[in-house]
């Protein structure tokens, strides 16, 4: 199964009070929303570990199955995915019992009820319709339907040229509203983040030379997959300090580093590193022992970028601008996402790598071609080093900061 986990933005949700009634500090309200933010990467991540399970118990030797069967295991998954609605609904419940508790809490220490609303609910009144927004998102919406359903070719490219005007256009409104210091963090956060987040991968290729040349299968990959989410949801805990206590470009500068890093071996895997470390040690690490180790050290890196920004926003956003902050921003980063898979087409659209393909009759129609993958590997890792730390530099060294 093909799993999408989105992010998740959400303004801020730590309370400005404390059980007593007393203002809690700016310093500590900074920890709880960098913890708030962790938890709900954690929450994400702990979802994926829960489809990696199901995978790992469902697909078990679908690889041998014929394609029917296979399909079917396939449905069941999605199936299971069904709960996610009634879990997402109790969320909801609790969030209110949460509040209904605290308010009993506090009425109980004696605070009048409209003092009680004011604590619970620091904001104030609703703040007005963002026209803007709502008018973005219209076109968005417009565009992305006219397209899709046009079949206009180039249709994805389309699609996020106008989204990235759009972006644009509403940073450049809530950039005019900030003064100049928060205008140039966000302008500086939000370049070092994209970039980071728009490299592109060398696509679903390398994935299918793993299980063509390296004979990995369904199984195993899933159990790739739960591995790299459970010490995901560790990192996300053992670098919770790391990501309180530095600047949004260092962490990314640092991601940067390692990630390129850890992503060596793979590349000299095509090259043959695997068949030397297994020579040298009596097969022990081979193709799979090195990809376990290299997912074991790279999984709890993945998530970390995103916390320090989302805790930034959540605590430094004026009040009546953090729901537009993090609509921008959401946008703003998804849009990388959407970044990275154009370059993902765009690069195997230069390095060509083709699977094998066998008709009904199980004769072969088209040959694999697995001979551009390594410098696909290659460029694709280069990328991925350079450009972040081009633009960490352009950052550093213009009138822009990160968070």
């Amino acid at each position: 199964m093909q799993d999408v986990v989105a992010d998740a933005m959400t303004v801020e949700a730590v309370p400005r009070f404390d059980a007593d009634g007393r203002p809690i500090g700016m310093a500590e309200r900074k920890s709880m929303n960098t913890t708030v933010q962790t938890l709900g990467r954690v929450a994400i991540i702990g979802g994926s570990v829960l489809v990696s399970l199901a995978n790992v118990y469902l697909l078990r030797g679908a690889g041998a199955l014929p394609e029917a069967e296979r399909t079917l295991a396939y449905l069941r998954v999605y199936e299971l995915a069904l709960v996610i609605p009634f879990v997402s609904v109790l969320g909801v419940v609790f969030g209110m019992a949460l509040t209904w508790r605290a308010a009993r809490r506090l009425g109980a220490r004696g605070f009048a009820r409209s003092d009680v609303r004011r604590m619970l609910n620091p904001h104030g009144e609703r703040p007005p319709v963002n026209w803007w927004i709502l008018g973005g998102g219209l076109a968005f919406a417009v565009v992305s339907l006219g397209v899709g359903v046009g079949q206009v070719a180039g249709g994805q490219e389309i699609v996020f040229g106008v989204s990235m005007a759009i972006v644009l256009f509403l940073i450049r409104r809530l950039t005019g509203e900030l003064e100049a210091d928060a205008r140039h963090v966000l302008v500086g956060t939000a370049l070092v983040v994209f970039v980071f987040r728009a490299m592109p991968g060398p696509g679903a290729g390398s994935t299918w030379w793993m299980i063509d040349q390296l004979g990995f299968d369904q199984q195993f990959l899933a159990t790739l997959s739960l591995i790299g989410s459970v010490l995901t949801l560790a990192g996300l805990f053992i670098f919770r300090r790391f990501m309180a206590e530095r600047s949004i470009a260092y962490i990314v500068g640092f991601l940067t580093i390692v990630s390129t890093l850890l992503g060596l071996p793979v590349v000299g895997m095509y090259y043959g590193l695997h068949e030397w470390t297994a020579a040298h040690t009596g097969g022990l690490v081979d193709a799979r022992m090195i990809v376990l180790i290299d997912t074991a050290l790279e999984s709890p890196l993945g998530q970390i970028a995103m916390v320090p920004m989302l805790a930034w926003i959540a605590n430094s956003a004026p009040d009546r601008l953090k729901a537009t902050f993090f609509a921008i921003m959401a946008s703003f980063t998804n849009l990388a996402l959407a970044a990275a898979q154009l370059g993902t087409k765009y690069l195997n659209q230069i390095f060509t790598v083709a699977r094998e393909v066998k008709g009904a009759t199980g004769a072969l129609t088209s040959p694999s071609d697995y001979s551009e993958l390594g410098m696909l590997l290659v460029v694709t890792t280069v990328l991925s080093f350079v450009l972040p730390m081009l633009a960490i530099l352009f950052v550093k060294s213009s009138r822009f900061r990160s968070a």
